[in-house]
């Protein structure tokens, strides 16, 4: 049994009849009053983030889990086809448990945790960021550069991202996956 001097960003726990991953962590030692350690957890379930706070020493049950490299093959009306990169086995993995699902194209490497007691897909993560082609694009305003705005465009995988009014059809632009914000121009 662990406690939680073991929590990190990341682990995978046991909590409320769920499993939990652990997005962020805080110690806090109060001046007044015994310690605690404030967590961020998100459902592997659900998807659902919940805010929790835990005493100081408290027992956590860790789930052992493994990351896989997968490529995104096809999406069918079951769910995602995804093949294994290293022994080539195809696994299906139901649409709730994709994170970011618009942003991923066909032959895009993911990861995905696997629990290792029961074997099951327990989520899958894109990478931090990719690039994509923008297949539609308004044009901007001229002279409209007040305030840095934004224009609304659709990638090649359908996706709808606010970028900044230079960006024109065609280009390739690389997009965070976590926040679906424009990071910057690729170049060819």
């Amino acid at each position: 049994m662990a406690t939680t001097a073991d929590l990190r960003n990341g682990l995978v726990i046991h909590f409320n009849h769920d499993l939990f991953q652990v997005i962020e962590f805080q110690h806090v030692k109060p001046g007044k009053g015994n310690a605690f350690v404030r967590t961020k957890l998100k459902s592997l379930t659900s998807g659902k983030v919940l805010d929790n706070t835990f005493s100081s020493g408290a027992g956590i049950t860790p789930v052992r889990v493994e990351r896989h490299k997968f490529q995104f093959l096809y999406k069918d009306e079951v769910g995602y086809n995804f093949m294994n990169s290293e022994t080539f086995d195809q696994v299906l993995i139901d649409e709730k448990l994709v994170t970011n699902a618009d942003l991923m194209k066909e032959g895009q490497e993911v990861e995905i945790l696997i629990n290792t007691e029961t074997d099951a897909a327990l989520i899958c993560e894109l990478p931090p960021f990719v690039e994509l082609t923008v297949t539609y694009s308004e044009p901007g305003l001229k002279g409209d550069t007040a305030n840095s705005p934004k224009k609304a465009i659709e990638v090649e995988t359908g996706a709808r991202i606010m970028v900044p009014l230079f960006i024109e059809e065609g280009q390739k632009i690389k997009v965070d996956t976590r926040t679906y914000d424009y990071v910057e121009r690729v170049k060819s």
